[in-house]
């Protein structure tokens, strides 16, 4: 029986890797939408942009319209995969929040008039337990946020679970999976977290030492494959084993860093905004003064698969991927890095 599935976001590097991996499977249909088509290369560097728009039906869509409306029911779409939600700056804050929050709402509509539709996977964010000095040492997904995100992506994104959930209410024949995914990493990954340590001068909020906590990109795509194909209904936060410290980050990158008060970080990151050099959201800031960690094994247990990258791994396979690998052996960059704490 062959499966037709509708992946969003297919313009941006995991959303094309997640499309290309899906039409590799002769049984699945792969419609893919967004207002750029894919032109993602594949995760060992090589151009995989003409092969997977030989294997993928790309229609140009923008969410916030109702052409998705027609697009679902024209194609007999029996699975949607939602991964265009935009954690970057866009041309205003305006625009990033009708993207994320109108489009999710256009989406989930669609889906709710859809004879078709038997399951959704969307692509959500930790963000949405917010970063505070009174949250836990480790989320899980029943954990409720000290301080949950008041603006940017992270509050976003709060509205669009929410919206989730109201569809999985009204839907219940619908199988519904909400992946809460640490922040990737990976050689194709470009995000804010990646663009910050890839700067030649790491600012660092003075007095603290955040936790963090990576997924690489192999295991994310891996993660929305099997939960695209199968029923995994619910929510999961999705992270690679352990944390590492900023303070480990900055030294395995072998960067300096400008340790500053609070406030001036928070000037730095507006600075660098207007100059669209590095993006400081509020909740980048937040990260950056408390960290966050979360526990994936429910998620584990639920698909019997394991992780092939922990948080660690993962963050070497990105600086290995930008030659920004320290000279000196882990052991003492990590011994070096208690030393400046």
């Amino acid at each position: 029986m062959t499966h037709t599935v509708l992946v969003t976001g297919v313009g941006r590097h995991i959303g094309a890797r997640v499309a290309a991996v899906l039409a590799a499977d002769p049984g699945i249909r792969v419609i893919g939408v967004d207002t750029v088509p894919p032109t993602s290369p594949e995760r060992d560097g090589r151009d995989g942009g003409a092969q997977l728009r030989d294997s993928l039906e790309f229609v140009h869509v923008d969410l916030r319209s109702p052409d998705i409306t027609r697009v679902i029911a024209a194609c007999d779409i029996d699975t949607v995969v939602h991964m265009s939600l935009l954690s970057g700056p866009a041309l205003s804050r305006s625009a990033m929040k009708e993207h994320n929050v109108i489009g999710t709402l256009q989406l989930l509509a669609a889906c709710q008039r859809s004879d078709t539709v038997r399951r959704v996977v969307v692509r959500s964010s930790t963000v949405v337990y917010g970063s505070s000095p009174l949250d836990p040492a480790v989320f899980t997904e029943s954990s409720e946020p000290a301080e949950p995100p008041t603006s940017g992506y992270g509050k976003d994104t709060v509205e669009v679970e929410g919206f989730v959930r109201g569809f999985a209410r009204r839907r219940p024949d619908v199988a519904v999976t909400t992946l809460r995914f640490a922040n990737l990493m990976g050689p194709g990954v470009d995000s804010p977290l990646t663009r910050f340590f890839t700067q030649p001068v790491l600012p660092t909020v003075l007095g603290f030492d955040p936790r963090l906590q990576f997924i690489h990109e192999d295991d994310a795509v891996e993660v929305l494959r099997r939960t695209a194909t199968e029923d995994h209904p619910g929510t999961f936060n999705a992270a690679g084993d352990g944390v590492l410290l900023l303070s480990q980050c900055v030294r395995r990158a072998g960067r300096p860093t400008l340790p500053v008060p609070g406030p001036a970080f928070r000037l730095l990151g507006e600075l660098a905004r207007g100059l669209d050099q590095v993006d400081y959201s509020p909740e980048q800031v937040a990260l950056m003064s408390h960290g966050r960690a979360v526990d994936s094994s429910r998620l584990v247990a639920e698909l019997g698969w394991t992780f092939a990258y922990d948080t660690a791994a993962a963050y070497a396979d990105f600086l290995r991927s930008r030659g920004l690998t320290s000279n000196l052996p882990l052991a003492v960059v990590d011994a070096l890095a208690g030393l400046v704490r």
